[in-house]
């Protein structure tokens, strides 16, 4: 078996080191405080910025995969930074270089998603988002390094907690049947991405040397909207219908002055407030994996959750 550096242990980088870590292979994970050691799983405490630490960290590794995200309110300040430690520690370790992506980038689209889409977003975290991947894609072409970026739509399932729209925020309350509340239009046609296809997916296409030089969206179920994702969660949760509103604009508003995700959302409410669908067909007539069927993200989810109380 071979060696992964996974950067980041938010939801994303936990489910890609186990998984790696499951079917045998060498795991190391970096983040800035460190934690104990799980089974099959080195955790290492470091700034994933500092270029040469995290070159070190990376020595002999097939594969870096690039998980770590700061908050969004830091991301122009803070993930450029770390994109060029990513770059660097692929470039000086021969690893491939693995990004998770999102479709920030794209900014406002009529129309499904692709690959093939310019990346054309105009607000701050779509240009910084564009700006890791071109950099990264510029450094492939030029040979110095192995890189491929696999995008995911909006996180859904075990694992995810505090940054998901349908999670910390809904699911603890489908469980209790009480209603929620969602950003933007309730019924609008939305892609969720469920986290272990993710990490499968980052997995798969460390190992594909055709997935490398361009991007690839996570193979991902047909849209839905945030009301029939509540419904298939109190469904399988067995609480019966549970109603759905839109968190008004002006809760919205007031909360913004005080919480920076809040503020930093704005940018993105258009994703919420019309069709957002993301498109992952070429990914699936080209690679193994296929998304995860809807009614077993269900299930999971709410196991995995009743699982923490």
């Amino acid at each position: 078996m071979s060696f992964h550096l996974v950067v980041g242990y938010g939801p994303a980088g936990a489910a890609t080191a186990r998984l790696l870590a499951g079917r045998g292979h060498e795991v190391r994970v970096v983040t800035r405080s460190g934690r104990p050691a799980e089974p099959g799983i080195e955790h290492l405490a470091l700034d994933a910025s500092d270029p040469a630490r995290l070159t070190e960290a990376a020595r002999g590794a097939v594969a870096v995969h690039g998980c770590a995200a700061p908050p969004l309110h830091r991301w122009a300040a803070e993930l450029p930074p770390l994109a060029d430690a990513l770059c660097a520690a692929a470039e000086a370790s021969g690893a491939v270089l693995v990004l998770l992506g999102n479709l920030y980038g794209y900014g406002p689209v009529d129309g499904p998603l692709t690959e093939d889409l310019p990346l054309a977003a105009t607000g701050r975290k779509g240009r910084v988002r564009a700006q890791v991947w071109e950099r990264a894609r510029a450094l492939h072409e030029a040979g110095r390094i192995r890189a491929v970026e696999v995008r995911a739509a909006d996180f859904f399932g075990p694992g995810v907690t505090d940054r998901g729209h349908l999670a910390a925020r809904v699911v603890p309350r489908v469980l209790a049947g009480r209603p929620v509340a969602v950003l933007g239009d309730p019924d609008a046609p939305h892609s969720w991405t469920y986290l272990p296809d993710v990490a499968a997916a980052l997995a798969e296409a460390a190992d594909d040397e055709r997935a490398w030089g361009r991007a690839w969206h996570v193979p991902t179920v047909p849209p839905a909207s945030a009301r029939a994702m509540v419904a298939g969660l109190a469904e399988a949760a067995g609480t019966g219908p549970v109603a759905v509103r839109r968190t008004p604009p002006a809760v919205l508003a007031l909360g913004s002055l005080v919480s920076p995700l809040l503020r930093e959302l704005r940018e993105t409410l258009y994703q919420f407030d019309r069709p957002f669908v993301m498109d992952s067909s070429a990914y699936e007539s080209t690679f193994t994996l296929r998304a995860t069927p809807l009614e077993e993200q269900f299930r999971a989810t709410v196991e995995w959750w009743r699982g923490r109380h």
